[in-house]
């Protein structure tokens, strides 16, 4: 069997397991996400800024700093350019993004391990749901066709809101 067939489809030549190994490992994530701001970075540049984030401090200490190098610099940086994500020039100690990036950041940003974000007026929408149930019931003189109506529209409006704010963040 091929590398393909026993570990999902593949897309230039990165599998969905390749995918999830990369993003398995938080100093492969902090180097793409810098990665993904910077364009281009020294490997030196990339282990203060991991070490920065991982210890909380800013300059990390130097063992957090020699740590964060050393396993750039012999795992996650040349496993990240065999699979095209990175390019590691292992001389200059310059690493950039290559074309499967593109990839593995998509999933990153969709795909986060985070709860996902709330929208501020879910809270509103609730109440405002209540209101007009509470309005329906006391006042039988609105039609169901017109309370329906309503909330169609409610639900098309905030739905073109939210949209329109995920757009904008992008």
């Amino acid at each position: 069997m091929t590398r393909t067939e026993t570990q999902g489809p593949s897309v230039d030549g990165l599998t969905e397991a390749d995918v999830h190994d990369i993003l398995r490992n938080d100093r492969r994530r902090l180097t793409l996400e810098h990665l993904a701001e910077t364009n281009s970075e020294t490997v030196r540049a990339l282990s203060e800024h991991i070490g920065a984030i991982e210890s909380g401090e800013d300059p990390p200490p130097r063992k957090v700093r020699q740590s964060v190098y050393i396993s750039l610099h012999q795992t996650h940086l040349p496993k990240l350019d065999d699979l095209g994500v990175v390019d590691y020039d292992d001389n200059s100690k310059n690493v950039s993004l290559e074309g499967n990036a593109d990839r593995v950041l998509a999933y990153m940003r969709f795909s986060g391990t985070d709860e996902p974000e709330k929208p501020p007026y879910a809270l509103g929408i609730g109440i405002l749901g209540l209101l007009l149930i509470a309005l329906w019931v006391s006042l039988p003189a609105i039609s169901d066709t017109f309370a329906a109506a309503g909330c169609a529209l409610l639900f098309a409006g905030l739905t073109l809101y939210e949209t329109y704010v995920r757009v904008s963040r992008e």
